[in-house]
């Protein structure tokens, strides 16, 4: 039985529950775990200060619990603690007829959860939503034909209830950037960590929790810099946050700017969306990553090519997993070349992408035809006015080559023109002076991370 570890963290509480439960995610704890035989149950007892374990089941069919300990909160810590148990496969659950205690539990809910329909779990670039997790999904029951109407009047309100308590969240994100400026640049970038963290779990209970990511990640991507550039990429990045609040205040309802702030959209949402482009291409694995996220969420980035003439340029696919890393899967490995098939998340510019299916094409010699690309400075500006607070921009780059200065910075340097970006990375020793007849950066803070790049030597790979 499989459950995504970004659901849990979506449908607690707080952080503090969060924090509880992946304490109590260890098999001396507990005793009778298991999972009834369609995979919707979970069950098991977590040993508690009194004689007696507490009992813990969940329905996966639309994450409702049920604990027999006290606490006010919902889920509670043991129900977050059996979730990670099972996400992360540390302990064995026994597949069997559920305990009596989990029958009658569900036999009182049962009008509840009637005609559900199981989570979708773990799917490549599928970050999981809230609210599609706790609403059921399915027909209404016949005998009660106003249930569709009363689901729908739900869904409706919690929807409601989540744009205003992130539009609250913005209010407080807002006055601490004016009270950081106040303070001064130069302390808030010596400071930048402890901050960061504290207005992150505030945006985290506001139901703010792409965003509050984003918060927690900027020290680390502002202190990678130099010392002389870190106080003017906070500026830009702080004032990134304001447009982008500027921005779900106007437009909640936008797709692009919601996940942003919210989370992403269901893989199921994505693919029935009016706006969600399909497209069926030759792509090659540029470059994969990982990061640790916070709440010890692992995060990788596969960014693909394509390498046909017909849609976007590039498609990012992103994963989630608990723990020190994650699989690949079936995703070749980067350098391969598949013909697949994506669905780009609705944005004014799509990038973001769930891979549907693929096919790995035969390993060749010779070096895959990557399109040619458009100017450099009209490909950047294109996006910054489409969407200005994207962090990582990929690109493609004409012709050029990576010097290193005086000072032993490097830079990349056009063939032709008299374009030269900054490198936030050092690069193998190959890579410098080579003729690069093409090549993929990522762009972020006025600096470019080379992803790979073609040359003499052959296909050139970064990390």
């Amino acid at each position: 039985m499989m459950i995504d570890p970004e659901v849990i963290e979506r449908i607690a509480v707080d952080q503090a529950s969060l924090r509880a439960g992946v304490g109590l995610a260890k098999p001396a704890k507990w005793s009778a775990l298991g999972h009834s035989l369609d995979e919707t149950l979970l069950w098991g007892e977590c040993a508690g200060s009194g004689a007696r374990p507490y009992r813990v089941m969940v329905d996966a069919r639309d994450m409702g619990s049920k604990c027999t300990c006290p606490s006010r909160k919902f889920p509670c810590k043991h129900v977050i603690g059996l979730l990670y148990l099972c996400a992360e496969q540390r302990a064995p659950f026994t597949p069997g007829t559920p305990p009596e205690w989990v029958g009658e539990w569900l036999a009182r809910r049962r009008p509840k959860a009637a005609g559900t329909a199981a989570v979708t779990v773990r799917s490549a670039g599928d970050t999981p939503d809230l609210e599609a997790v706790r609403q059921p999904q399915g027909p209404p029951p016949d005998d009660d034909p106003k249930a569709e109407e009363r689901r729908l009047a739900a869904a409706v309100k919690r929807t409601e209830e989540t744009t205003q308590a992130a539009r609250d969240a913005l209010d407080t994100l807002e006055q601490w950037i004016g009270d950081q400026l106040r303070l001064g640049l130069s302390a808030f970038v010596d400071a930048m960590p402890v901050r960061c963290r504290q207005i992150a779990a505030r945006l985290v209970d506001g139901k703010a929790s792409a965003l509050a990511s984003r918060v927690d990640e900027m020290p680390s991507r502002i202190l990678a810099l130099p010392p002389a550039e870190r106080m003017q990429a906070a500026v830009v990045e702080l004032s990134q946050l304001v447009q982008l609040a500027c921005a779900f205040r106007s437009q909640p309802d936008q797709p692009a700017i919601r996940r942003q702030i919210c989370t992403a959209e269901p893989r199921d949402s994505v693919l029935t969306h009016p706006e969600t482009l399909f497209v069926d291409a030759t792509w090659e694995v540029v470059a994969s990553n990982q990061r640790m996220q916070r709440g010890k969420l692992m995060m990788q980035t596969t960014w693909l090519l394509n390498l046909d003439k017909d849609g976007p340029r590039f498609a990012m696919l992103v994963d989630f997993s608990h723990g020190s890393g994650m699989s690949r899967g079936s995703l070749p490995l980067p350098g391969a070349c598949f013909r697949g098939k994506v669905a780009f998340y609705p944005a004014p510019m799509p990038l973001r992408a769930i891979l549907l299916e693929h096919d790995p094409l035969p390993l060749t010699d010779t070096l895959p035809d990557w399109r040619e690309c458009p100017p450099l400075r009209t490909a950047l500006n294109e996006i910054l006015l489409a969407e200005p607070w994207q962090l990582d921009i990929p690109l493609m780059l004409p012709a050029g080559r990576i010097v290193r200065d005086e000072s032993s910075k490097l830079w990349w340097h056009a063939a032709k023109g008299d374009i030269a970006l900054p490198l936030l990375e050092n690069v193998e020793t190959v890579w410098l002076g080579s003729d690069l007849p093409s090549s993929v950066a990522l762009w972020a803070n006025h600096r470019i991370t080379m992803l790979a790049a073609q040359s003499v030597w052959g296909r050139l790979s970064h990390g």
